[in-house]
């Protein structure tokens, strides 16, 4: 599994994940830069992914829903602020509505994706900032470590099948 440590810390109101893949950066820039492959790994294999919009640009936005075993969908967006291709993205990260409109019920976390090259290979470390220890623990109980740990781990089936 690509997924080598989930953390957080309350006190800093952070979750952070590491992840190591046999491949370049640049190829895993890609998964993230090309929504159909994005589709492959946003969400965990039991909720995949449908990416409707997908502007990977600072001020862009990429929108998406998963979709559970039972059809339910649940919608989410990321609102992009910096990109540094291939080496990473920030952005916003935030529940929504079916439409696509913000939950203002839910945690935004400001979220840093990282990707530099490590043991000829890349090492990945995703960063999610909640606003406060209460968000964080909100989207932990919801099982936001456990769902990201099992899409993250799809990478490497993707990097396979390529």
């Amino acid at each position: 599994m690509p997924v080598t440590d989930v953390h957080h810390d309350l006190d800093t109101r952070t979750l952070t994940i590491v992840a190591d893949f046999a491949a370049p950066v640049e190829r895993i820039w890609q998964i993230y830069a090309d929504p159909r492959q994005l589709e492959k790994i946003w969400g965990p294999p039991e909720y995949p992914a449908t990416v409707v919009d997908h502007d990977l640009r600072p001020g862009g936005r990429v929108t998406y829903y998963m979709t559970g075993p039972e059809g339910d969908k649940y919608a989410g967006y990321w609102d992009v602020t910096a990109v540094d291709e291939p080496h990473g993205f920030s952005f916003n990260d935030g529940f929504a509505d079916m439409d696509f409109t913000p939950n203002p019920d839910l945690p935004v976390s400001k979220t840093v994706f990282t990707f530099r090259a490590h043991d000829g290979g890349t090492r990945s470390t995703f960063v999610s900032t909640y606003d406060s220890a209460e968000a964080l623990q909100q989207v932990l109980d919801m099982g936001m470590a456990e769902g990201a740990t099992s899409a993250i781990n799809q990478i490497d089936e993707l990097l396979v099948a390529s």
